[in-house]
């Protein structure tokens, strides 16, 4: 390229690129790219904003760019995402940890005692995002987390073992990795829960994440109706805390599901940074 490109040229012109195609946050996405491509952290960006570029420094920004107008989302594009402060290396193995989900994480440190000797389990883990998060804040609970595919498995032990978090791993749909009869003081879960017929509706990078863990059935409660109903059996009583994720729209319908399941106190819903309703959640009575 005879032209000189710059950071600050770059960016301004790839946000202009990234905004006309409807890509999300434009502009943190292209500081995100820009800054894998160099090598830098993103405040470096604007320390050498007037630096001039080299064609292979170009080249490698170039494809990140044209990638993530395919549809690829970031987080895959540079192999991490931050959740809970916590750098987690993600690939198409998993889904991609978001912000909305460190609301799931606060409903459990709001409700246990952080001391306490805690037994939680994390059901469909991922890349180990919301089970990593308790283990970091929770130095005295063991922690497992489960989930029915090995591919994902395999993310979230590689997670643990670089952030050298103690977190027990264990393969089954669902709360089917869970003995019988063993019983925890928390299960906590981000289920699929994404309506089967909206799914081909979502962004496109969202539609390149793992589809088994989007698709919570025709009315997205197929999981947590699951989770409802053999929760209490794994739970200690009274007291043990069940706290689910689920999507804007369903969080009436989750707190009519445990209510109606029997053996719990009345189910509470939180809301997300967004004000929207994320988490519901109740106790063992």
């Amino acid at each position: 390229m005879s032209e000189v490109w710059t950071p600050l040229r770059l960016l301004e012109w790839t946000t202009r690129r990234f905004a006309d195609a409807g890509v999300d946050s434009p502009r943190l996405a292209a500081q995100i790219l820009l800054a894998h491509a160099l090598g830098i952290p993103r405040v470096q960006l604007y320390v050498q904003h007037d630096k001039p570029l080299g064609p292979e420094e170009l080249g490698r920004y170039r494809e990140l760019v044209k990638r993530r107008l395919a549809g690829e989302p970031v987080a895959y594009l540079t192999g991490q995402q931050e959740f809970w402060s916590l750098p987690l290396a993600v690939d198409a193995r998993v889904l991609v940890p978001r912000r909305d989900t460190e609301t799931l994480v606060e409903v459990v440190l709001d409700q246990v005692d952080r001391a306490a000797a805690l037994r939680i389990a994390d059901i469909g883990t991922g890349s180990g995002a919301v089970a990593l998060a308790l283990a970091r804040e929770l130095p005295n609970a063991q922690v497992v987390a489960t989930d029915r595919s090995t591919e994902a498995l395999a993310v979230a032990r590689d997670n643990a073992a670089r952030l050298q978090l103690a977190v027990e791993l264990r393969e089954g749909d669902l709360l089917a990795a869970l003995a019988d009869g063993e019983r925890f003081d928390v299960v906590a879960s981000n289920p699929p829960y994404v309506p089967s017929g909206d799914i081909d509706r979502l962004a496109p990078e969202v539609r390149r994440e793992p589809r088994a863990a989007l698709d919570g059935g025709p009315d997205g409660l197929d999981a947590l109706r699951r989770l409802v109903s053999g929760a209490a059996s794994h739970l200690t009583a009274p007291g043990g805390l069940l706290a689910l994720e689920h999507g804007f729209d369903q969080g009436a319908a989750v707190r009519s599901l445990i209510d109606a399941a029997g053996g719990f106190q009345p189910a509470a819903t939180r809301s997300d940074m967004g004000g929207q309703p994320r988490v519901t959640f109740s106790r063992t009575l």
